[in-house]
This record gives C-alpha cells, structure tokens and sequence, in this order.
C-alpha cells in the first residue's frame, strides 16, 4: 500500500505504528504539495488531509520544509534507483537506452505526481531544493556515464556530455508528453525518444 493508499484508507484518530504514520503524513503532504505548490500549502491543510491533528503531525515534522525535504529526498531516490535499474537491466544497448527513456516515462506518470516536486517546485530558490534537484540529475547521469564509458572508451568527460543530453532529453520530453494531455501511448512516446537517442548513441562505436 502507498503512502497516499493509506492516507485515504485510515479515519481520523486512528492509532498506527511510527513509521506507518509517517508515511501516511507524507502521502498527506505529497498531494498537498501538488495539488496548491510548495507556498500555498499550510500544514493545516496537510493536517487535515492525513486526518490528524497538528501537533501530531509536528511530532515527526517539525516544519513544512522537512516535510517537503523529505518528499524530495524519497522521490529523487526513486528516480535515481529507476535509471540504475534500467541501466542494468541488459547487456543489450540499445534495449538499455529504451529501459532508461522508459524509467523516466513511468516517474512522470507516476500517480500522484511525485515528479512536480522534484523538476517543477516553487521552492527552486532553496538552496537545499535546488542542491538535491541538481544532486538527483546529476547521479542519474553519472550512471549511464559509466556505461558509456565502458562501451564506447570515450573520455569520462565526453561520456558525461552525452550523459546529460541524454538524461535531459528523457525528463523534458516525457513532462512535455504528460504536460500536453498524453497525445499518444506511453509506450509509443518512450519507444520514440528511444529510437532518436540510439540512433545518435549508436553512432559511437563500442570500445574493444
């Protein structure tokens, strides 16, 4: 069960293990967080929606940023294992490239839209938001940085170069895909960006 599964299965007052409770509060905070943007959100609300009272819900959060901290951290996790797990799902290359561009399809549309939080916050100008925001993308590149590398023998700096692109062509696009209404499948959208990122990766020969 999710985070926002329990938040919507349990009534007010009902009593729940540490660790459960907080999970239920950051489902709380998540759709809150999405639904009105960082600044508009007041922990009254957040509150309310988990169906807890406020000093409960100070007990693990001692404030609306280490609410949101904690969204970010958890979700800019999920992302970072998502393109790890792609990347080693294969020996296959250009399958490896799909599985990838597919990882960040699956994070965009993922219910409850955890992707907001993390490339389209309102609180960019906190520099611990914007260190994590930058931390996350980062590591997912320096992670098919590694697999370039290795396959192509190309210096780790223009292995990163290529990285990026490609890392950075997956988010936008798919946030572009959901942002206009998911004109066509996802699987047709993801196995579209696939196929041009293969065809340019492609291009560089593998190293012997």
């Amino acid at each position: 069960m999710t985070a926002i599964e329990q938040t919507e299965a349990r009534p007010r007052g009902t009593r729940l293990p540490r660790r459960a409770r907080r999970n239920q509060l950051l489902g709380a905070a998540q759709e809150v967080f999405v639904a009105q943007g960082y600044h508009a959100a007041a922990m009254d609300d957040i509150a309310d929606r988990a169906g807890v009272s406020k000093p409960v819900l100070y007990q693990h959060f001692p404030g609306k940023l280490d609410l949101y901290m904690a969204l970010l951290d958890q979700h800019c996790e999920a992302l970072l294992q998502a393109v790890r797990a792609a990347l080693g799902s294969t020996t296959d290359n250009k399958l490896r490239v799909a599985a990838t561009m597919e990882a960040y399809f699956a994070f965009v549309e993922n219910e409850g839209g955890a992707f907001r939080l993390v490339f389209e916050s309102d609180l960019t100008n906190e520099p611990a938001v914007r260190e994590r925001v930058d931390k996350v993308s980062l590591d997912c590149a320096e992670a098919v940085t590694e697999v370039i590398a290795d396959d192509t023998g190309l210096p780790a700096e223009q292995a990163k170069v290529l990285a990026v692109a490609l890392c950075g062509m997956a988010q936008i696009t798919a946030r572009y895909w959901l942002g206009s209404g998911q004109p066509i499948p996802r699987d047709a959208a993801a196995t579209l960006i696939s196929s041009l990122a293969w065809r340019g990766i492609a291009g560089f020969p593998l190293h012997d």
